[in-house]
């Protein structure tokens, strides 16, 4: 669980500095990489979800 929410933090500051940068910037490519790790971070924070209720259950 430990090695899932470090790639969930991952996700979310390669989210953030390229969303920034789009923003900021106009980075059309930023853009793209800011959109693919929210896609990334959705499945992520999925699989946290049913990983956190298993653990819940013990």
């Amino acid at each position: 669980m430990k090695n899932l929410v470090d790639q969930i933090n991952a996700q979310v500051e390669a989210f953030q500095a390229n969303a920034a940068a789009q923003v900021e910037k106009g980075n059309k490519a930023a853009g793209t990489r800011a959109r693919k790790a929210a896609l990334e971070l959705c499945k992520l924070l999925k699989e946290f979800r049913k990983v956190s209720v298993e653990e819940a259950k013990k």
